[in-house]
């Protein structure tokens, strides 16, 4: 330990690395307040929404006309408990945490498959279809990647602790996923980890090969599934002409035009009564396309961008790499989430089965998606420390030291 003299008295220098961080600090910055006031904005309104396009079908499903609007009430009290408590954890301590929340995960995983609860042809539920683990996997791979890139930030140009790990880590948990099957969650999990990578500075030659591999690997699968080719010939098909799309879709094309500008009212729609499949969860855009209309849809896309836009705000104010690769990740995910559920909607992509971030009705996503809100908030509560900063800088800065040698430029980590 350093010693210094001052007055003629000995005092103490404590070292320079910081000490591992409290559990739960005392925050000095004050909430984001714009993402508090979307937020409040999205789940009032995913709950009005839920209440109209479930009456029927928790009756016809259930018995009881309320069941589902009573279940999301819980989901959402539950996950709003489980956000603030996340936005009083320092999100420091995910360095420690992410491993066993991982080998968790992966437990979680495996279980559904032993289980072999099957539920619309699908095995991906435990305890009666009442938890999800393929959505706080989404969750979940985000912090381990996020404290894993930061760990590995000085050496995310070898191939050896670059690519190769990642394709571990991803090829574990996507294939678990994939087994169940879950396409579009296994198509998130990928999609987030090459975004993470980028955003981490990995090498742009591995990026490409990582981008090649998952074109070739995605079209073996639509190959050799089912589910992946009824899936994208309906899609093509429906690209070609709208009343050839999927039954699915040309539901949604009708409960659309219906709508027309302004709609009809909430909960005057009809779709939602003569066959429209699972209007309060996937189907849940169409729904209020056809009660609020062409401006309603365009409100509550604009909600997500105000979200998206208040996320990436966070990222960039991030006191470290850490806060920076979990902000953007969770926030990715989300507008990740959300884009492809309406873009289904509307036919613009392949049919998956995502659910409409802190709208469409289950208890999953609603938690998953409130953990990350929190996570979200911890991060931008964060005083801003001169030698984090300094130390995120640094490695954002472009280097290139070695192209008058005419050898490889070092890789640039962490890009804006």
């Amino acid at each position: 330990m350093g010693t210094r003299i001052f007055r003629d008295t000995a005092v103490n220098v404590e070292p320079s690395h910081p000490s591992p961080a409290p559990l739960v600090r005392k925050l000095g910055g004050s909430i984001d307040l714009p993402l508090l006031l979307v937020m409040i904005a999205i789940l009032v309104f995913g709950l009005l929404m839920v209440f109209s396009a479930s009456w029927d079908f928790s009756l016809a499903v259930y018995g009881e006309p309320m069941r589902m609007f009573n279940r999301q009430v819980l989901w959402l009290a539950l996950g709003l408990v489980i956000a603030y408590i996340l936005s009083r954890i320092d999100y420091h301590n995910w360095r420690t945490l992410a491993v066993p929340l991982m080998l968790g995960t992966i437990g979680l995983l495996a279980a559904v498959l032993f289980v072999n609860e099957i539920r619309l042809g699908a095995v991906r539920t435990l305890l009666g279809g009442s938890i999800q683990p393929s959505e706080l996997a989404k969750v979940v791979t985000i912090i381990y990647l996020a404290v894993w890139m930061h760990s590995k930030r000085e050496q995310m140009h070898d191939i050896q602790w670059g690519l190769i790990p990642l394709a571990v880590i991803l090829g574990t948990v996507g294939g678990l996923i994939y087994i169940q099957p879950d396409l579009s969650a296994t198509a998130t999990v990928f999609v987030l980890g090459g975004l993470l990578f980028f955003i981490a500075g990995g090498d742009l030659r591995q990026i490409a090969f990582l981008l090649i591999m998952a074109i070739i690997t995605g079209l073996l699968v639509v190959q050799v599934s089912t589910t992946g080719q009824e899936r994208v010939g309906a899609y093509l098909e429906g690209l070609k002409d709208p009343t050839q799309a999927s039954y699915h879709v040309r539901r949604s094309f009708e409960a659309i035009v219906k709508g027309g500008w302004f709609g009809v009212g909430i909960g005057r729609a009809n779709t939602k009564l003569t066959g429209l499949p699972v209007p309060p969860t996937d189907s849940i855009f169409a729904v209020i396309a056809e009660e609020l209309g062409l401006f309603g849809a365009t409100g509550t896309v604009l909600l997500y961008v105000l979200l998206v836009w208040r996320g990436l705000r966070i990222a960039e104010k991030s006191p470290d790499m850490l806060g920076s690769l979990l902000a953007a990740g969770l926030t990715f995910w989300l507008a990740l989430e959300a884009a492809i559920n309406m873009l289904v909607m509307v036919g613009l992509v392949p049919f998956a089965g995502n659910a409409l971030p802190f709208i469409s009705a289950g208890g999953s996503n609603m938690v998953a998606s409130l953990a990350a809100i929190g996570i979200l908030m911890n991060v931008s509560r964060q005083a801003e420390s001169g030698s984090e900063r300094e130390e995120w800088r640094s490695f954002g800065a472009t280097i290139d030291l070695r192209r008058r040698n005419r050898r490889r430029s070092i890789s640039r980590i962490g890009r804006a």
